[in-house]
């Protein structure tokens, strides 16, 4: 998918509001229990999003990206969030499966302003 974003700040996870304590602080991304956020290209450039579930298939994200999160969030109604922090420009997906799944995220820009990321999702038990 292609998004347009107003924020220099891409939440991903939970539908659910972004705790106002989540930070970047010079880091490529940050994370909470319900949310990733990556620094992005803003108003300028589609950021190019690819979403993979990968059900045991061992998919990777593109050997040119950096990977800037691996953890578990907890996704209370099965929903994943693609979106900028200002909830302007957002791209929701049902998901399904169990609350809590392993998230990884890989950038083209891990050190700048990203301009494409793919996100690999898979249910933990």
């Amino acid at each position: 998918m292609d998004l347009y974003v107003n924020h220099p700040i891409m939440a991903l996870g939970s539908p659910d509001w972004i705790r106002e304590d989540l930070e970047l602080r010079g880091a490529p991304a940050a994370s909470s229990d319900t949310h990733v956020i990556v620094r992005v290209q803003a108003q300028t450039v589609l950021i190019k999003v690819r979403l993979f579930q990968d059900y045991g298939d061992g998919i990777a994200s593109d050997p040119s990206f950096t990977t800037v999160f691996d953890g578990s969030l907890y996704l209370a109604d099965r929903r994943f969030v693609i979106g900028d922090v200002l909830g302007e420009s957002r791209f929701v997906k049902h998901i399904g499966g169990p609350q809590r799944w392993r998230v990884r995220v890989a950038v083209d820009d891990p050190k700048g302003y990203a301009r494409a990321a793919d996100v690999v999702l898979s249910a933990e038990e």
